[in-house]
């Protein structure tokens, strides 16, 4: 660690941390409700824990990109952060948004558009928040002589991230044009300008862990970022099949649907080739381990299987089942959420002065959380395919296709508690390195240049 003002990012990923537990805590409300142990329905109705399991998800990532993107614009800009306080500031307003969302599911305040249900008052305070830390990135990268090609991509993704909030807080009383909007938020989040923060985040880990030239990792991440954009952006068209927009959206979202998987590809061969040629063994292989993981895991859950049902012949019988929760469970692990624990891995004995990334609980973390998460998607599989044919093809009643379903769930449930179980240990690594410090050991900061 080479700034004071780098320390904040611990604070955000502490807070990724208590979030990501509570939303493992949600899914499994939900797996056992599916299994008809749903006694928590007076108190959290299904609805309420799908709400709040999917905007804890997105939130723990959001602010994982935040405390990224906090520890390397300094990093990278040579300087400190423009505003500590005002980074501080945004942090609390941060948690205090997301408190409010998620009582607010529970007393039924909320505004029941899927994925987008945090109360409409709430979407100002987003607003607000996030320009805030837009203002404190922009002004440090405005006020610095050195940017760099990683720190203009990853600024430029989390400012298209906040400009593309601003279609989901359009009001709107007819559903396919608020069906239209959403998916701008949506879609182009997780598949367009999340992938530029991810690119840059990975580019960053690259640089630090494998010792290859800049120039050459950042020239692939040019190429990536040209391919999520030709094929993100128009990708948009597969979420239109079948909510009242023109036939024309078949072919588009079919046809560049079909390109998506191209730039988690180039992602996944990109890292492996850097770190082959890598002539540098830096002795954070954990942190190698979780940043290679996030690429290849990316294409298989985000390229492969979204491309699996993403063409429209297939996606009219896969559309809304089971299949859908297999593609997004391993897409957003692979593709996100590895990347925030892969950064966190990183810059944890930086900023505490703790070496914890051989010990035996991070190393576990990293195989069961995988294990884990790799099962889950299995049995989503298994148990998405069996509805699809049952009810799609087969026409049997919707209830009672979920009553033949049970029994997937007691394999998702065991899949899902090798995964609580890595996510657990991995929290404990992270607690158990405790907090930050002033002056890192000396070996310690070599290891991070």
């Amino acid at each position: 660690m080479k700034y004071q003002s780098q320390k904040i990012a611990y604070y955000f990923f502490a807070v990724s941390m208590l979030l990501l537990l509570l939303q493992v805590l949600y899914g499994f409300i939900m797996a056992f409700a599916h299994l008809g142990y749903d006694g928590l329905h007076p108190i959290i109705p299904f609805n309420t824990a799908r709400a709040t399991h999917l905007n804890l998800l997105v939130v723990w990532l959001l602010s994982g990109f935040m405390g990224a993107a906090y520890f390397i614009i300094p990093d990278e800009t040579g300087q400190e952060l423009f505003s500590l306080p005002l980074a501080v500031v945004q942090l609390v307003t941060l948690v205090l948004v997301g408190v409010t969302a998620v009582v607010g599911f529970h007393i039924n305040w909320w505004e029941g558009r899927k994925f987008l249900e945090i109360p409409r008052p709430l979407d100002y305070l987003v607003v607000v928040n996030v320009l805030m830390f837009i203002a404190n990135i922009g002004l440090t990268l405005l006020k610095s002589t050195r940017r760099t090609t990683t720190s203009c991509v990853l600024f430029t993704g989390l400012l298209s991230a906040a400009l593309l909030y601003l279609p989901g807080m359009i009001d709107t009383d007819n559903q396919t044009l608020d069906s239209y909007w959403r998916w701008w938020v949506v879609h182009l989040w997780v598949e367009g300008v999340w992938e530029l923060i991810m690119g840059a985040i990975l580019a960053y880990l690259l640089i630090k862990l494998t010792g290859v030239d800049r120039e050459v990792i950042e020239k692939w991440l040019y190429i990536i970022v040209g391919i999520t954009f030709l094929s993100g952006i128009l990708g948009t068209g597969h979420h239109y099949y079948f909510i009242g927009t023109p036939r024309y959206w078949l072919w588009i979202g079919g046809i560049f649907s079909a390109l998506e998987p191209l730039a988690f590809f180039g992602m996944a061969v990109y890292a492996v080739n850097m770190v082959r040629r890598s002539g540098r063994q830096h002795p954070n292989t954990l942190a190698l381990h979780w940043t290679v993981g996030c690429a290849v895991l990316s294409f298989v859950g985000a390229g492969f299987l979204g491309f699996a049902h993403t063409l429209p012949q297939v996606n009219m019988y896969t559309h809304g089942t089971l299949v859908t929760a297999m593609h997004a469970h391993l897409a957003f692990w692979g593709a996100y959420a590895m990347i925030v624990l892969a950064i966190i891995t990183y810059t944890l004995p930086l900023l505490t002065g703790r070496r914890l990334y051989d010990h035996s609980m991070a190393v576990s973390a990293f195989w069961l959380t995988n294990i884990g998460m790799i099962s889950m998607t299995a049995a989503f599989a298994v148990a998405g395919v069996t509805q699809v044919y049952l009810e799609r093809r087969v026409g049997m009643d919707f209830l009672a296709v979920q009553n033949e379903l049970a029994v997937h769930f007691i394999g998702l449930i065991l899949a899902a508690g090798v995964f609580a179980l890595g996510v657990l240990a991995f929290v404990y690594t992270f607690w158990r390195a405790g907090w930050p410090v002033g002056e890192v050991n000396p070996q310690l900061a070599a290891e991070g240049v």
